[in-house]
């Protein structure tokens, strides 16, 4: 478990690395573009592949992971690899298909994304739509890849590719505004193509080797596309909320897209540093112990992945409840982006973060399930959380506009943890109910002490070092801070289990610097 929580941790500091770098990247963008019509069409025709179909490349990988685990075990590597070739080729003639179909019904895909887009919105977002669709080609490659380093134990290149995509990003920005708007979707699907390009050097140094073969009836792929669908509908729920909540937002009027993406990439920010690592990790392994029939390693690898999360997130969510709109204003308030869009993203984000718990826990149970090879409770997991998201957005968005969307979503995610958990602990058993209810109800207590001390740290803070740029971000800074070391010493006090095993870590590792 030690080489486990360092691999976890080595996850996530690079994963805090690839992340900073996209907050600059949207720095940059709020700066140049705001939350205008531009930006509205660009983080429109992102979404079609990036949400859609990064969902099917998800569906893929997470199928693949167990697959792959029983393919080589029980026929060998050579085997193994031979069904990654096939899948790699079916899914690449696949999205040749699905982007041939996207440009020529771009028009009507557009709508759906993006209901209330007319004129020249709409004109511009199906012109960036026709460029950024043959991303779909890469991202299929990509989540492959990265399920298959990731079963090699190779976890650092699958979280430096968002390095070179920021970059790439960055750089199209800056010269799309002192040359042509296109130049901003051109860098952008170049972006996602080196996503794939940059994980192909290490799957190679870890025996992938191509070939070009197409077997459709491969009892694996076969397998696999059975799987896919279900595990879609699973791991997709959270985009598909998303893209409702987009769709709808776009009948609010200008920049209300925009400010939904906005409140995303900071809920993404922390969603990607202390679930997708830790489910990175945690996940081959899981089923990796099934595959040796393994149950209590399975159930301990799911208890402590819970707690994990538990302790991280919920301290996360209170300050930036707290902080929520000082956060936006540092990041995003400057150039085109005015305090009204910062005071719209802030009561987006404050809701979102809300439900970040129940979405995180919800995505380890669905992984949990899929290590059991049971796809059809997490589907219909999925699709109850996106009818009561879609019957809560039609009522809350009717009385409570743009922010009723929000709610809803977090609402939806609540409701569709409760059932997993139940239906999770009657598949498998206890699997540390009680401890995970203490640990919880220490980690909200601690939380809550903390949330008020920041706020009146950041108050007084404000009022004492002004209302300047570096005024902000040290009031800001010197707020969490203490908000840090207020949680730190409170769960310590209150002795929430998973921190002694946090400590035991970090003192083995001084003991072994010196």
């Amino acid at each position: 478990m030690s080489k486990v929580a360092k691999t976890t941790v080595m996850i996530m500091a690079l994963t805090i690395l690839s992340k900073v770098l996209g907050l600059i990247r949207e720095q940059v963008f709020a700066a140049f573009y705001g939350a205008g019509i531009y930006a509205d069409a660009y983080i429109t025709a992102m979404k079609i592949p990036t949400i859609l179909f990064t969902a099917v490349g998800a569906a893929i990988s997470t199928s693949l992971i167990p697959i792959y685990s029983q393919v080589s075990q029980k026929d060998g590597e050579n085997k193994a690899n031979d069904f990654i070739n096939n899948l790699i080729n079916i899914v690449s003639i696949l999205s040749i298909g699905i982007v041939i179909l996207g440009i020529v019904f771009t028009e009507p895909l557009v709508k759906v994304f993006a209901i209330g887009f007319e004129g020249e919105k709409l004109d511009i977002t199906i012109k960036f739509t026709r460029i950024i669709l043959w991303a779909v080609l890469f991202i299929g490659l990509n989540n492959i890849l990265k399920a298959f380093l990731q079963l090699k134990d190779n976890f650092k290149v699958p979280e430096l590719m968002g390095i070179p995509y920021n970059l790439i990003i960055i750089a199209s920005i800056i010269i799309s505004m002192k040359t042509n708007t296109y130049v901003l979707i051109i860098g952008s699907l170049l972006a996602l193509m080196s996503q794939a390009l940059f994980q192909l050097p290490s799957a190679y140094k870890k025996g992938f080797r191509y070939s070009p073969r197409v077997d459709l009836k491969d009892e694996n792929v076969r397998h696999l596309i059975v799987l896919v669908l279900p595990v879609l509908i699973g791991v997709g729920v959270e985009q598909v909320n998303t893209l409702i909540d987009g769709t709808l937002a776009s009948t609010f009027g200008d920049g209300v897209v925009s400010a939904f993406n906005y409140a995303n990439r900071l809920y993404g920010f922390v969603s990607a540093i202390f679930v997708t690592s830790i489910l990175s990790v945690v996940y081959p392994l899981m089923s990796k112990s099934l595959a040796s029939d393994n149950k209590d390693g399975f159930k301990v690898s799911l208890k402590k992945t819970i707690n994990s999360i538990v302790i991280f997130l919920i301290p996360i969510s209170v300050g930036t409840m707290v902080l929520a709109y000082p956060i936006v204003e540092v990041l995003f308030q400057r150039g085109k982006f005015t305090p009204e869009d910062t005071i719209i993203t802030g009561n987006i984000l404050i809701v979102y973060i809300i439900g970040i718990i129940a979405w995180s826990l919800r995505n380890v149970m669905s992984r949990a399930f899929y290590s059991l090879h049971d796809t059809k409770t997490p589907m219909m997991n999925g699709i109850i959380s996106i009818v009561f998201n879609i019957v809560l957005n039609i009522i809350l968005s009717k009385y409570m506009g743009y922010i009723g969307l929000a709610i809803a979503s977090t609402i939806a995610a609540y409701i569709g943890l409760t059932i997993f958990y139940f239906a999770l602990r009657k598949k498998v058993g206890s699997f540390g109910g009680k401890s995970i209810f203490i640990t919880c109800t220490k980690s909200i207590i601690a939380a809550v002490i903390m949330g008020i001390v920041t706020n009146f740290a950041y108050s007084k803070l404000a009022y004492v070092l002004g209302v300047s740029l570096f005024g902000k971000i040290a009031s800001l800074g010197a707020s969490i801070f203490i908000g840090v070391l207020v949680y730190g010493v409170l769960v310590i006090v209150l002795k929430v289990e998973e921190i002694k095993y946090f400590m035991d870590m970090a003192k083995s590792k001084l003991k072994l610097n010196k």
